[in-house]
């Protein structure tokens, strides 16, 4: 018998749901609704409600969310863009696929979001837009960010990748920029089976461009007003999608929860640090990550023990080979950098077992103490 721990097991999710979502992927192929159409729009006006927004857009990935509202926004060639760089690369790809530059600043040693202190020093004549990334499921401390970004007129697209159902003081991620950006690929909160990604917005204005731009700039079949490209999302994800969404409330809690269990059961390890909530914050640990300083010695006595986990994200961007010529070295964002060597993300999806939880917070104990007599 297989004793692994996996990482995520998306299994006994879907087994759960099996049923709903073979009945809801007949329904697209016997309507043959494969891109865009009826199942894109029902699935957007429901993701719209449950984030309480105006309206939502359906596209490919959660990279493509982020490079339409970029354009969509008025960045382009020779603009700059603030971001962090402890996040996925698609943060950054997006503002330079759009012809801008990434400008980093760092993130806050508790929250690991966007220290908003560093705004002020990143800030040219050039900055058009700041992309605040809410990481693991917890919200950037947004009001002082908005603020700032009001004072010198800059756009606000939220990188809300894995924060589904996430909430700032009472509003859910996503509706308190000028767009809010998505990924729902497959090991999210909200995971498609395959590439889908949504953009959410309160701007009727900015909502219509983003359906021109992810359609060839099409304002009608074949009328086309803009440059755009085929950002379209499938019916068969959509119709999943719009399954999944029913249980993402339910499967958050449990992560919540789990997240509880988790921090009790590391309340006694003093070298271990585990995630911190922030009082504005409503967590929904798509990512539940553990500080350590010895960071690969305890990898290297979890994966003996038949426990698997990852590291988000072990180089972070402004060290990535291929932002070398933007300039930044070793030392530039000191927080982000002592981070991208010490977190380790352990197992964590709705569906993990009590047996399963016990042998992982035994795991990580044993990994501790054998870390210390090392």
């Amino acid at each position: 018998m297989d004793k692994t721990i996996p990482f995520l097991d998306l299994n006994p999710h879907h087994a759960a749901i099996r049923a709903e979502l073979d009945h809801a992927i007949k329904e697209v192929i016997d309507s043959n609704a494969f891109a865009g159409g009826p199942f894109v729009e029902k699935f957007e006006r429901d993701f719209a409600s449950y984030c309480g927004a105006q309206h939502a857009i359906g596209v490919g990935s959660g990279t493509e969310a982020l490079w339409l509202s970029l354009l969509a926004g008025g960045v382009g060639s020779g603009d700059e863009v603030i971001t962090v760089a402890n996040t996925f690369m698609a943060t950054a790809e997006a503002v330079t696929y759009c012809g801008a530059r990434p400008v980093f600043v760092d993130v806050n040693d508790s929250t690991y979001t966007m220290d908003p202190a560093g705004l002020e020093d990143a800030l040219s004549s050039r900055t058009k837009a700041i992309i605040p990334v809410h990481l693991f499921g917890q919200p950037a401390d947004m009001d002082p960010i908005l603020e700032f970004a009001r004072k010198h007129n800059l756009f606000v697209i939220e990188d809300a990748a894995q924060a589904h159902g996430a909430k700032y003081k009472g509003r859910t991620a996503g509706t308190l920029g000028d767009a809010g950006c998505f990924s729902f690929y497959p090991s999210k909160n909200l995971g498609a089976m395959g590439e889908a990604g949504a953009i959410i917005t309160n701007n009727a204005k900015l909502q219509e461009k983003l359906r021109i731009l992810r359609d060839h700039g099409q304002v009608r079949k074949y009328c086309h007003d803009l440059v755009g490209w085929n950002c379209r999302m499938d019916g068969i994800q959509a119709a999943v999608l719009s399954v999944k969404l029913r249980h993402l409330e339910s499967g958050n809690s449990l992560r919540r929860a789990r997240a509880l269990e988790y921090n009790r059961a590391f309340d006694g390890m003093s070298d271990v640090a585990t995630p911190f909530e922030a009082p504005y914050a409503q967590h929904v640990y798509h990512v539940y990550a553990i500080r350590v300083e010895e960071r690969d010695v305890v990898m290297n006595s979890l994966k003996e023990r038949g426990i698997q986990c990852a590291v988000h994200y072990p180089i972070p961007i402004h060290l990535q080979k291929a932002y070398q010529d933007l300039g930044y070295k070793t030392g530039s964002l000191p927080v982000s950098e002592r981070i991208a060597e010490e977190l380790i993300s352990l197992p964590m999806f709705p569906e993990l077992t009590d047996t399963q939880m016990a042998a992982i917070v035994r795991g990580v104990g044993e990994a501790m103490v054998a870390d210390a007599s090392a």
